[in-house]
């Protein structure tokens, strides 16, 4: 049985190279049919927001990266509800279709519920 593996990605998509990393490492978890789950969280919830302007800050859109994770097999995506609200952001906006918004309490559980854990 393989070891189960969340991510958790808490950075802006502007903020460095560090969000495109955590994509980078749950799309190659995918590939090799890994049980993957990706939970954004803080200012990891920009990411999800389209139309994003990365050409201005010289860095590439992570909007295609974010639309694969269902062809590599990554079927569970997450947001924080709290750090949406927080930052204004509905979850009806989001470029993942698929995600699912997650209260704190369900944020801790779901953290409990995987193996290992990465924080970027």
């Amino acid at each position: 049985m393989s070891t189960s593996l969340l991510i958790i990605s808490r950075q802006a998509p502007w903020s460095g190279l560090t969000a495109r990393e955590a994509l980078d490492i749950v799309l190659a978890g995918g590939a090799f049919d890994l049980p993957m789950g990706l939970l954004f969280l803080d200012d990891g919830v920009f990411q999800l927001v389209p139309d994003q302007q990365s050409g201005a800050i010289e860095q590439k859109n992570l909007t295609a990266n974010l639309q694969a994770l269902s062809l590599f097999g990554v079927e569970n995506v997450f947001a924080c509800s709290f750090s949406l609200e927080e930052r204004g952001l509905a979850r009806t906006a989001l470029t993942v279709a698929d995600v699912q918004s997650l209260e704190l309490e369900k944020v801790r559980e779901l953290i409990a519920r995987y193996d290992q854990v990465i924080t970027l």
